[in-house]
């Protein structure tokens, strides 16, 4: 990826422009809306802020997004097992875990420290996995790349001659269950990790006290323009606020 880069990368201190939104048309990508009313109503008042800087705004659809799934999480696997062992032995050769096999012997013999909530069963299936000249790997991967790219976001964006797509980047942080274990919720995360396609995440409001994301997501070596925009939305909002580290949140919080 960094190889077909090359010659692709722009500055991205020059496109920090507070008129960076000016004209461009923005995809509200309305299949990851829905999650929760509370998101919503913040994201109306930002697709407004957005308006008023010049956006035009089209609602959309991102297609395809429900075909990988499963490829997405084996693909997640078969790199996991082997992009932890070249880590470690690039950045920790002197390290008594030297792969996913030493970890899970070493969480399965620390039980007590490292699995009194949860298990490792992601490790344990991935550990179970091939190497990557696994065929069942690479079909994986190919159909993650057809069903997020081509027919995913660049069949949007070309569609709708779109400069980049938005979205709530997720829902507010859930407390840790260790009953139940991760809540997850709707996510926009997904469509540009599993293409591989740049991603930016602004801070766009509060729901009960905890923060919530506005994601602006384009097609490969689109950093700059998104980084443009996510600027100029930022810089007119000033959404941030600083976090308080509450000991408990009451629902009073606005």
């Amino acid at each position: 990826i960094t190889q077909d880069g090359a010659g692709k990368v722009s500055d991205y201190a020059k496109a920090l422009d507070k008129n960076a939104l000016q004209g461009k048309r923005l995809g509200i990508a309305r299949n990851f809306f829905g999650g929760s009313d509370a998101i919503d109503a913040e994201m109306e008042k930002a697709l407004a802020a957005l308006k008023s800087l010049g956006a035009e705004l089209i609602d959309v659809k991102v297609p395809n997004t429900e075909k990988y799934g499963d490829s997405e999480t084996e693909v997640l696997l078969y790199e996991f097992k082997s992009d932890l062992a070249a880590y470690l032995k690039n950045y920790a050769p002197d390290a008594q875990v030297k792969n996913m096999a030493d970890l899970i012997a070493f969480n399965k013999r620390n039980a007590q420290l490292e699995l009194p909530y949860f298990g490792q069963e992601y490790l344990e299936r991935s550990e179970a996995k091939e190497g990557l000249d696994s065929q069942a790997y690479i079909e994986a991967l190919a159909n993650n790349r057809r069903y997020s790219r081509e027919e995913g976001i660049d069949q949007v964006l070309k569609e709708h001659r779109l400069d980049a797509l938005i979205a709530p980047t997720d829902g507010p942080a859930w407390l840790t269950d260790f009953i139940n274990g991760d809540h997850y919720g709707r996510s926009f995360s997904s469509p540009a990790a599993v293409a591989g396609y740049p991603h930016v995440t602004v801070p766009a409001g509060h729901v009960q006290g905890l923060p919530v994301g506005l994601s602006f997501v384009g097609t490969a070596f689109s950093e700059a323009s998104l980084i443009g925009m996510a600027y100029a939305y930022e810089q007119a909002t000033m959404a941030r606020r600083a976090p308080q580290f509450r000991a408990s949140v009451s629902l009073a919080v606005k």
